[in-house]
């Protein structure tokens, strides 16, 4: 994996609040590399180790996009839904935003056939389909249509499982990324001070509440996932 620069810069970091932890009891000592200190209650992320991680993901993810692979970032909690559903788009990743329905990824099987459905509903409703459905009819399936672009939408061009997964706050998809680690697909997570590291093929040690800290890191790591697919079409 080459090494490249990718402008992560500390002071834009602390101007977004990267470097704040969770209070100083609510932590896993395996976090302990990762802080610099302790203040008015709450731990200090060292945010050279995040600078570190934060470039070595962004590596991964630019060699893999030069690869055509496949990404699937998670963040359902309200503080990052929009910036997970908008960095996806602009990188035109597949995302998960709402809610993680177990077994998403493991019993892909029903995922699919999920997937199918919500693909012919689609189809019924652009073509005007649905409207020859009796009226009552015509609402069952429409709700239905509503249920699955809210859990679905953000990943109705998925034909396979993801290349890596990319999640925003381990403790809150922790279910997505035992899912992961099951089916050995790589992942890059942002953790906080109440997390376990060990877990992520890469963790970023990072405030996984503040949304402009959740924004910057998927925003580095956006940048290298469009230019990795800048790559590949240079060179198909």
């Amino acid at each position: 994996m080459t090494k490249r620069y990718w402008n992560i810069i500390l002071e834009e970091m602390m101007g977004a609040g990267v470097h704040f932890g969770h209070g100083t009891r609510k932590w896993n000592p395996k976090m302990s590399p990762y802080i610099s200190a302790k203040r008015k209650g709450i731990h200090i992320i060292n945010l050279i180790r995040t600078a570190r991680f934060l470039s070595e993901a962004c590596d991964l993810v630019f060699d893999a996009a030069s690869g055509g692979k496949q990404f699937l970032i998670v963040g359902t909690k309200k503080k990052a839904a929009d910036s997970v559903a908008r960095a996806a788009i602009r990188a035109r990743c597949h995302y998960v935003n709402k809610k993680w329905l177990g077994g998403m990824l493991t019993n892909w099987y029903t995922t699919e056939t999920r997937l199918q459905k919500f693909r012919d509903l689609r189809r019924q409703q652009k073509t005007g389909r649905l409207h020859f459905f009796p009226k009552r009819d015509a609402a069952i399936l429409k709700r239905q249509l509503a249920h699955l672009e809210t859990y679905l939408g953000g990943i109705k061009y998925m034909t396979g499982l993801p290349d890596i997964v990319i999640i925003v706050d381990q403790q809150e998809e922790y279910t997505a990324l035992r899912e992961c680690i099951t089916l050995e697909i790589p992942t890059i997570c942002i953790i906080d001070t109440n997390c376990d590291p060990d877990l992520a093929d890469i963790s970023i040690p990072a405030n996984d509440d503040a949304i402009a800290s959740i924004r910057l890191i998927l925003n580095k790591l956006v940048f290298a996932i469009c230019e990795g697919r800048s790559s590949y079409i240079r060179n198909s």
